[in-house]
């Protein structure tokens, strides 16, 4: 079953957020604290992710292009507007924003080539051992978040479900489109850009700055394209 691997991630992210209920009423001193480690600890993650890069003029055309179209289709607010709803399906959140968990737990779990990998080698080969490993990684990060965020961290699960489905569905189309070595090259400046963005997710986590993380995922797609395009054109020159 090709999305198993998928399921299993989802699951462990649900099974993170009820056992994190469990831990929402810590003192608010230590939670405030825990925050402050999480929020280090996401902007240390997207520095590694991001340092990975082989074109940096390409990240930042990227990050440019995409926070662009972003704001063009306002991609933050529907985030947010999908978060408020959940509160008003599920009921006020006394621990937190759902829609804030909702988002940000959305995001650290999206952005990264551990999913993408990890779906299309669920796809082809039926092989879900990097999203077994995806699974302990956000099951375990999922407690942690559900703390301090709260229950909108448990809803992250959904897009997660589809977003990653749906890779591991189409992995076939993808590997005929793209050879393994234009993947990988692909995956890398993907990666490099998504780290970008989980350094705004940390900020934002510090509560340093406001940073509409939601309005960037279109240089995710960005870099993507951008990847073959610098190929070819370096091709011709």
């Amino acid at each position: 079953m090709i999305l198993f691997g998928t399921l299993v991630n989802a699951a462990a992210i649900i099974v993170g957020s009820l056992l994190g209920l469990l831990l929402t009423r810590i003192p608010e001193s230590i939670r405030k604290t825990v925050m402050q480690g999480i929020g280090l600890a996401v902007v240390v993650l997207g520095l590694k992710m991001a340092l990975g890069t082989e074109n940096i003029l390409l990240v930042i055309v990227s990050i440019v292009v995409g926070a662009i179209l972003g704001e063009w289709i306002n991609i933050d607010h529907g985030l947010n507007q999908a978060g408020k709803w959940l509160e008003k399906k599920v009921g006020g959140d006394k621990q937190g924003s759902i829609a804030t968990g909702f988002v940000t737990a959305t995001l650290v779990y999206c952005i990264g080539a551990m999913g993408v990998l990890g779906a299309m080698d669920s796809g082809l080969r039926n092989n879900h051992d990097i999203l077994y490993t995806k699974a302990l990684i956000d099951g375990f990060s999922a407690i942690i978040f559900t703390s301090t965020l709260g229950i909108g961290v448990l809803f992250s699960a959904i897009p997660v479900l589809l977003y990653q489905g749906v890779i591991a569905l189409l992995s076939t189309q993808i590997y005929n489109l793209v050879s393994e070595k234009m993947l990988d090259a692909i995956l890398l400046e993907v990666t490099a850009v998504g780290g970008l963005m989980i350094i705004a997710i940390g900020i934002n986590i510090l509560e340093l700055k406001k940073i509409q993380v939601a309005n960037m995922l279109p240089a995710l797609i960005v870099a993507a394209l951008g990847v073959p395009l610098v190929d070819w054109l370096s091709g011709i020159l």
